[in-house]
């Protein structure tokens, strides 16, 4: 069985107290001052052991609530692509959304288009009434009309 810190501690101690150690004289006076100080430092070491678990336990609660709104946030059923700013994230909304084609390359329920960008190939969805040569790819930042 192996002793922990503050056993260990107690252990050496304990051997200083058997020996017999003069207080009166300079080296008992070190000696007894050194066990203290261990003493001191054990305490510390194991208090602050309990607290580094007790914000482990708290870390693990907030990542498992984190993962729960990641999934909350992140885990939308959409058909199009993740990017996409079409209207499948409106609750009210009736189009096609909820078809198999939402987002094809126009869909004129939502009034939303899909182009794949000529520079990173992401694929973007926009209002229909913008020109496509008027985008500005959200993942590269390069314009559609750059070719």
């Amino acid at each position: 069985m192996e002793m922990d810190i503050l056993e260990k501690c107690a252990y050496i101690k304990g051997l200083a107290e058997g020996l017999g150690i003069d207080s009166t004289k300079p080296e008992g006076k070190v000696i007894n001052a050194i066990i203290d100080l261990l003493s001191d430092i054990t305490t510390t070491i194991a208090d602050m052991d309990d607290e580094v678990a007790t914000l482990g336990d708290y870390i693990e609660e907030i990542d498992h609530d984190l993962g729960e709104v990641e999934e909350y946030l992140y885990d939308e059923e959409c058909d199009c692509d993740d990017d996409c700013d079409c209207c499948c994230d409106d609750d009210d909304c009736d189009c096609c959304c909820d078809d198999d084609d939402c987002c094809d390359d126009d869909c004129d329920e939502c009034d939303y288009m899909e182009a794949m960008c000529p520079h990173c190939g992401e694929n973007i969805c926009f209002d229909s009434e913008i020109e496509p040569e008027d985008l500005i790819c959200p993942a590269c930042g390069k314009s559609f009309s750059d070719k």
